[in-house]
């Protein structure tokens, strides 16, 4: 289990490795904590994917919890890529992973 520094370090490396290899979409699984409540590692890494978003340095994110047809990014993003429409998350609220468009 990593700390939140180390965990932020790993994000920025795989987004970094994402960028090199022309990659447009990631799904991030960082967790949301072992106890149940939202961890410090899951905070950090959408607070962090948020800046990166304001700063124009990804395209933006989608966090679990709004990944779902309802929502309307989601929804833009699905039409765009249909075959995300089988992701195993899609519609569950899983707050443990973000989608990250590069």
């Amino acid at each position: 289990m990593p700390q939140v520094h180390e965990a932020l370090q790993r994000l920025d490396r795989e987004l970094a490795v994402a960028r090199q290899a022309k990659t447009s979409l990631l799904k991030i699984i960082h967790g949301y904590g072992s106890t149940g409540t939202g961890g410090d590692i899951r905070i950090a890494v959408q607070r962090r994917l948020h800046e990166l978003a304001e700063a124009g340095q990804i395209r933006g994110c989608i966090f679990g919890e709004n990944w779902s047809k309802t929502d309307d990014a989601t929804w833009r993003l699905l039409q765009a890529a249909s075959a995300l429409k089988s992701d195993t998350d899609l519609g569950r609220g899983n707050r443990g992973i973000t989608v990250v468009l590069l």
